[in-house]
């Protein structure tokens, strides 16, 4: 019982968010009333389909816990041919938009929305936000999402067929919105998007996507870490207009160094910054290719060695049919974008 107490007394209250109502249960520890959660109340499909928690915040003392609840558009999305077991509204962003405001989304049967809420309440702020690029349409949609600077930095899919992939940023007052380049595929192929990091300048994207630089191999997949500036204010009408200018992107090397590297490619989780020998660092842990030999293993990337990657050497396709080769150090435009800080 000690070691109940110890766990739960930090976590001063727990509130459930969903964006509709729901049952909750009062557990009594000792003289202390923590609110305690359950699922839909006799129904099956909570347990058959594990339809309870989706998301889960630390602010402070206060634990958010998001679950997933029945949507109102169920027959819209059923259709749309969709089976019925998609069809709930699956919390998939909880974020801290700031100091008083708590921002989630969720897939509300292939509808995607987003609300604010206050963060000590739980009382809905402003009107529903449609959440088409910051949120996934479908539960096993991979997605991250984080504000820095007053935007919301998302990187998921944008449709119903899963078909555009993006990086996005909106919900500024100062800076529009921009995005990756559509149906293209050495910005992004097939992603699955793991983690964000708010760092300096940038906003770091870590995910895993098949390598284009391969293809003779068929569907290689790499791990990378991709980089946006946060003063990033697009290109011209004439040239990346409403995209980003800044983006970059980078593998992950994760590997047994040694006559022939063995490569872990596949990034599994991350951790936020952290600190490695003084220095600010991420843990990742890494699988191999599922063709090959199962194996794991956990690699650690230090900030400032990410951050020069960024400055070169690169690589270019001149054309569709040709193979990716190194680009010469004095054929890289300069400046490369132009930010003002």
């Amino acid at each position: 019982m000690a070691l109940t107490n110890w766990l739960w007394r930090p976590l001063l209250l727990l509130w459930m968010l969903i964006l509709t109502s729901s049952p909750i249960l009062y557990v009594c520890l000792e003289s202390y009333q923590y609110p305690g959660f359950q699922g839909l109340i006799q129904d099956n499909d909570t347990l058959r389909l594990g339809l309870d928690f989706q998301r889960m915040l630390r602010i402070n003392h206060m634990l958010y816990i998001a679950l997933t609840w029945k949507s109102k558009d169920v027959s819209k999305c059923t259709v749309r041919g969709k089976n019925s077991d998609e069809c709930y509204n699956y919390i998939k962003v909880l974020v801290p938009r700031n100091d008083e405001t708590l921002f989630a989304c969720g897939t509300n049967a292939f509808n995607p929305t987003c609300r604010n809420y206050k963060i000590n309440s739980l009382e809905l702020v402003g009107e529903e936000v449609v959440g088409q690029a910051r949120c996934p349409f479908e539960s096993s949609q991979s997605n991250v999402g984080l504000f820095a600077g007053g935007d919301f930095y998302s990187a998921t899919m944008t449709d119903f067929l899963a078909s555009d992939a993006v990086i996005y940023r909106s919900l500024g007052e100062g800076r529009p919105v921009l995005r990756t380049v559509k149906y293209d595929s050495k910005w992004l192929r097939e992603p699955h998007f793991l983690h964000a990091i708010d760092y300096g300048n940038y906003v770091y994207f870590f995910l895993s996507e098949i390598a284009v630089e391969y293809t003779a191999l068929g569907k290689v997949v790499f791990s990378r870490v991709a980089r946006v500036c946060k003063n990033d204010n697009g290109g011209s009408p004439r040239v990346l207009d409403r995209y980003w200018t800044s983006f970059l992107k980078a593998r992950l090397n994760c590997s047994v160094p040694g006559d022939s590297f063995f490569y872990f490619d596949v990034l599994q989780s991350l951790t936020n910054v952290l600190q490695i020998n003084q220095r600010p660092a991420v843990i990742g842990v890494f699988t191999t290719q599922a063709n090959s030999i199962p194996g794991s293993a956990v690699c650690a990337f230090y900030m400032d060695d990410i951050e020069k990657v960024f400055n070169g050497k690169f690589k270019e396709q001149r054309n569709s049919d040709s193979s990716w080769t190194p680009v010469a150090d004095e054929n890289v435009p300069r400046p490369r974008f132009q930010m003002s800080f």
